[in-house]
């Protein structure tokens, strides 16, 4: 394997005082008919190595799992549009910022849960406070992907839910590549980073959401969406 980095990212990065590669992994554009494990068996299993670790965007392991949703296939009601109007727009993805991103995190959160968080949003933002809308919402809601100009067709027209059961698929993954190799199921962006679901610890996740602090994967039509994270000797 050819280790190369996406444009504008670098290959080697220092965490707390070590070294490591983020080694972006090229795949074919993954469609809800795949299966995830032999997507993970044609890309990473030869490519990885005892001490590696692997990560795996939620957006491949929701579209295996059949929760990816054609845009014109969502019925939007009255109160995802209202709701839609006042979330932040950011320059790396609509968010909750569309009618058919809010209705399905009405759908994944509960109408409730979405209103508190919500209301609670609308006044400590009056104060300078953000964020408080997805703490509150979770981690469902934060997970929901809409399509950008930068999105892969088909998913351009298409809003991804987050993963189910992430942690499991994590395991269940490891299972499969064996020899020492641990796996997270990872949601990164331009502004920030989860972990959905590992097979690390919690010091371990943090670690590794520093070590992806600069998106390596990229946000559009990179097409690489699994990484490995390797340590460099010495």
């Amino acid at each position: 394997m050819s280790a190369a980095a996406n444009e504008g990212k670098a290959l080697e990065v220092e965490v707390d005082g070590e070294k490591v590669q983020r080694i972006p992994l090229r795949t074919r554009v993954v469609m809800p008919d795949d299966d995830l494990d032999a997507i993970i068996t044609e890309y990473a299993k030869d490519a990885v190595q005892p001490g590696d670790l692997l990560f795996v965007t939620e957006k491949i392991v929701a579209i295996t799992q059949g929760r990816s949703y054609l845009l014109t296939d969502i019925k939007v009601r009255p109160l995802a549009r209202f709701l839609s109007k006042y979330v932040v727009k950011t320059p790396y993805g609509i968010g909750l910022g569309m009618p058919e991103t809010m209705e399905m995190a009405l759908r994944e959160c509960g109408t409730p849960r979405i209103l508190f968080a919500a209301a609670v949003a609308a006044v400590t933002k009056a104060f300078g406070r953000k964020g408080d809308f997805y703490r509150i919402a979770g981690d469902k809601a934060r997970a929901i992907d809409g399509p950008t100009s930068g999105t892969i067709p088909p998913y351009n027209q298409a809003v991804v839910l987050g993963p189910d059961k992430p942690r499991e698929v994590a395991r269940r993954v490891q299972a499969l590549l064996g020899g020492g190799i641990d796996v997270a199921v990872v949601d990164i962006n331009d502004i920030g980073g989860n972990i959905l679901g590992s097979t690390l610890d919690k010091a371990g996740e943090k670690r590794l959401v520093r070590i992806l602090g600069d998106n390596p994967l990229g946000q559009g039509h990179q097409s690489t969406p699994l990484g490995i994270v390797r340590s460099i000797a010495g």
